[in-house]
C-alpha cells in the first residue's frame, strides 16, 4: 500500500473531511465522496486512516509529564450540565499564584489532543483547565465519531454554560490571580467568541477557526486574538461582518489569516495540521495571554 503524504492528498479531501467532522454530510456520503479520490493506487482505506486523528504518536506532553499537576476535578454547573469534569493542570515549580486558562474542545468531547493542549498552557506558566462538555453523556467516549454523535445531542448553549461555569470555577481556584481567558478550536472558538459577550470580566479571549456572533457584540470587553486558516472557506464566510462589528463597536482585536492553512490547522492529531502556522499561531496566543492576563 502507498504511504501518503499529505502533499499526495487532495484539497477537495480536506473539505470533505471538514463536511464529514461537522455534521453536514453522513458518514455514508462522506465515504462514497471520498471514493472518488481513490486513484493511482490510493485506496480508500487508506485515505480514511491517513485524514483520521492519530492520538498515540503525536501527544506533545504526556499526562505524567513530571513537570506538571495535571489532574482530572468536577465543578458545578447549575445552568449547563449539572457536574461537569475537567483536566486542571498547573507547573509544579509554581510559587505564586497563576494566571487561567479555559481551554475549549472541538465538536467531540474532550479527547487527547485537547488535553494535551491543556497541558502546554500549564508548561507555559498558566493554570489551566479544560472541560469536558459530554460529561453528562458519560464523557468523551474514545473516538472521535462517537464524541461528535454524543456532542450533537447536548444543547450548545446549555455547553456554554458549563464552559461559563469553568470560568468561574477557575477563577476562585486558590492556586489562580482571577485573571482567566479563554482559548477555544472550532465548536469552541464559537464558545471563546460568545464567552467574551456573556462574561464581562473575562481578560482575554482566543479563538481559532471559531464561528463568529452576529449579535449582542457591543457587550465585548474582552481583548480578542482570532485565528483563521486560509482554506477554511466555511468559518471565514462569517469574519467580515463580525470584524466590521467588532471596528463599529471599537473593540480590541487582533485577527490573522494563515496561508494555506486549512480548518483544524492547530490540531497536530491529523493531516490538517500545518506546522508552521500551529507553532506561530500558539506562540502568539501564548505571548497574548502573558500580556493580557499579567
Amino acid at each position: 500500500m502507498k504511504k501518503l503524504k499529505k502533499e499526495d492528498i487532495s484539497q477537495g479531501v480536506f473539505d470533505l473531511y471538514d463536511d464529514y467532522a461537522h455534521d453536514r454530510i453522513p458518514r455514508r456520503l462522506f465515504l462514497d465522496k471520498l471514493s472518488t479520490y481513490a486513484v493511482g493506487g490510493i485506496t480508500v482505506g487508506s485515505l480514511l486512516s491517513f485524514i483520521s486523528p492519530d492520538y498515540i504518536k503525536k501527544i506533545q506532553v504526556p499526562q505524567d509529564d513530571p513537570r506538571l499537576s495535571s489532574t482530572f476535578i468536577t465543578y458545578d454547573s447549575p445552568k449547563g450540565g449539572g457536574t461537569i469534569k475537567g483536566l486542571l493542570s498547573k507547573p509544579k515549580d509554581a510559587t505564586a499564584k497563576l494566571p487561567g486558562i479555559i481551554v475549549v474542545h472541538e465538536n467531540r468531547g474532550l479527547n487527547p489532543y485537547i488535553e494535551d493542549v491543556g497541558r502546554r498552557a500549564a508548561l507555559a506558566g498558566f493554570i489551566s483547565l479544560a472541560p469536558d462538555a459530554l460529561t453528562p453523556m458519560g464523557g468523551y467516549p474514545g473516538t472521535d465519531d462517537e464524541g461528535r454523535e454524543l456532542q450533537r445531542k447536548r444543547d450548545r448553549n446549555e455547553m456554554l454554560e458549563d464552559f461559563i461555569a469553568a470560568y468561574e470555577h477557575l477563577k476562585n481556584d486558590p492556586d489562580c490571580t482571577g485573571n482567566v481567558g479563554v482559548v477555544g478550536f472550532c465548536f469552541g472558538g464559537w464558545i471563546s467568541n460568545m464567552m467574551a459577550i456573556k462574561v464581562p470580566d473575562l481578560k482575554a479571549a482566543v479563538p481559532f477557526y471559531g464561528g463568529q456572533p452576529t449579535e449582542n457584540i457591543r457587550d465585548i470587553k474582552a481583548p480578542l486574538l482570532l485565528h483563521f486558516g486560509e482554506l477554511d472557506k466555511r468559518v471565514n464566510e462569517g469574519w467580515p461582518a463580525y470584524e466590521a462589528a467588532l471596528k463599529e463597536h471599537g473593540k480590541a482585536y487582533e485577527a490573522y489569516i494563515y496561508t494555506n492553512a486549512n480548518h483544524g490547522f492547530h490540531n497536530d492529531t491529523t493531516p490538517r495540521y500545518d506546522r508552521e502556522a500551529a507553532e506561530l499561531a500558539w506562540k502568539r496566543t501564548i505571548d497574548f495571554f502573558t500580556k493580557k492576563l499579567g
